[in-house]
């Protein structure tokens, strides 16, 4: 396989679907790719703030990260990848972060967050081959696979990760940060409400707009609610005014602030855990685009776990959050009907070039902390719903009791943050109700395996 596809020109008529493989001519591939740029900087850039970590260096490495995804699946699925808000949980609680400035235990967050690339590649690895032989062993030479055979060759993930496991994890990332923002991002009455009218603006933004406005809501409502702060404090005096001097101060072209990372047992322990979530994040998003795409992309999805494994490594290494294939792109594929991985390109060489930019950093900086605080509400809140989603979509069936108690159990083990402590080490409630939701999958299955 070509780690650089020979894409088909075609011409720009409107509504017309573009694959994989295709692409528009190159002044048009820019467009797109700014588009997609655009999609994904919000959640790209507010997961590293939301850490502690550069938001330059987050937005660096998303660039290095899709064009190491790019390479490992040789140019065939149509991805981009961004900042992942499943570790924001763990690094908190790893890092003991404030939710203000910079992280002072970065290094230890970064240790954790390579481990959790290399479980990913590894992971990535054995389903690479265990879909290799069993596409190698099928009778069929062309494309067209029977879908339940296609079923088989991922089975062993569903089993080990049913709905009812992935929506429990995914719900618990969100509700076991809800009180980041609520105690920590809201000093004075003021603040607290500025994140109320902040989650409001979002709320506006995403119901009475159309179009990219309502997709990018993150980014729109935050904007809106940082003017209105702006009113009031700078203008006003009601609260601690934005400061744009860091701005006025800031080189347009400068290397960003790389970190080394810290290998922490307790840490890695804490936040390896992700890589299950993100195997469950990343399958769901290439089911999608296969469905989107008309192209069978199982014998793909362990280069896509590889792929996104290293990235997620390459990223730790060099102080960058991890990373993970976006929703967002993906809707706006959907939205297009254009699938070319040539626009991945051109958006992933853009987000390089804006993360060598200090005066960039510097204004993504200025955004107030109760802005901050308010939209953490949304995003946060919106992770919890996600898992909530993911039952539904599977129409998950909690008259069954071993899916009510799995998740049950896990919704408290996380958002109460459930802590075992093994001598020197600890697993907070993230890791808890993960592996906790694992197990408990497994061990309430014996029985009716016994009674089968």
């Amino acid at each position: 396989m070509s780690l650089f596809p020979e894409w088909r020109v075609k011409r720009p008529v409107p509504g017309i679907v573009v694959a994989p493989d295709e692409r528009l001519p190159w002044p048009q591939t820019f467009a797109m790719g700014v588009q997609h740029v655009i999609a994904m900087f919000g959640a790209t850039v507010l997961a590293p703030l939301l850490m502690g970590f550069d938001p330059n260096v987050a937005i660096l490495m998303s660039g290095v990260g899709t064009l190491i995804f790019f390479f490992i699946v040789g140019g065939q699925v149509p991805s981009y990848l961004g900042s992942s808000f499943a570790f924001i949980g763990v690094v908190i609680a790893a890092s003991g972060y404030a939710g203000k400035g910079a992280n002072g235990n970065l290094g230890v967050a970064l240790g954790g967050i390579i481990a959790c690339g290399v479980i990913y590649t590894l992971i990535g690895v054995l389903v690479h081959f265990t879909n290799e032989r069993h596409f190698r062993s099928s009778t069929i030479a062309g494309l067209e696979v029977d879908e339940v055979e296609q079923g088989r060759a991922v089975h062993w993930i569903e089993r080990l990760m049913p709905p009812v496991v992935t929506g429990s994890v995914v719900a618990v990332i969100g509700l076991n940060l809800a009180s980041v923002p609520i105690k920590n991002m809201a000093p004075t009455a003021f603040d607290a409400w500025m994140q109320a009218v902040t989650f409001v603006s979002v709320g506006l933004v995403a119901v009475y707009t159309r179009g990219m406005a309502q997709r990018l809501l993150i980014l729109v409502g935050l904007i809106a609610a940082s003017v209105v702060y702006g009113v009031l404090t700078n203008g006003f005096g009601l609260g601690k005014p934005i400061d744009f001097s860091a701005v006025a101060a800031a080189p347009f072209i400068g290397l960003p602030k790389f970190a080394a990372p810290v290998f922490s047992g307790e840490a890695m322990l804490l936040i390896a855990p992700v890589a299950l979530i993100l195997v469950a994040e990343n399958l769901g998003h290439i089911k999608a685009v296969s469905a989107m795409t008309g192209r069978d992309l199982n014998p793909m999805l362990g280069r896509a776990f590889i792929g996104d494994g290293v990235a997620t490594v390459v990223s730790g290494a060099a102080g960058g959050t991890g990373v993970t294939t976006y929703a967002e792109n993906i809707g706006v594929m959907a939205a297009t009907k254009i699938y070319s991985t040539a626009m991945f390109v051109v958006a992933a060489l853009i987000a390089i070039v804006l993360g060598f930019s200090p005066k960039f950093g510097a204004l993504i900086q200025t955004i107030p902390l109760a802005v901050m605080g308010g939209v953490s509400i949304v995003v946060f809140g919106l992770i919890a719903v996600a898992g909530a989603k993911i039952w539904v979509d599977n129409q998950v069936d909690f008259s069954d009791n071993r899916n009510l108690l799995v998740a049950a159990i896990t919704l408290i083990l996380g958002t109460g943050d459930f802590t075992l402590k093994f001598g020197g080490w600890a697993l907070g409630g993230i890791g808890t109700a993960t592996f906790g939701a694992i197990a408990l999958w497994a061990l309430l299955g014996r029985r009716k395996a016994d009674q089968a």
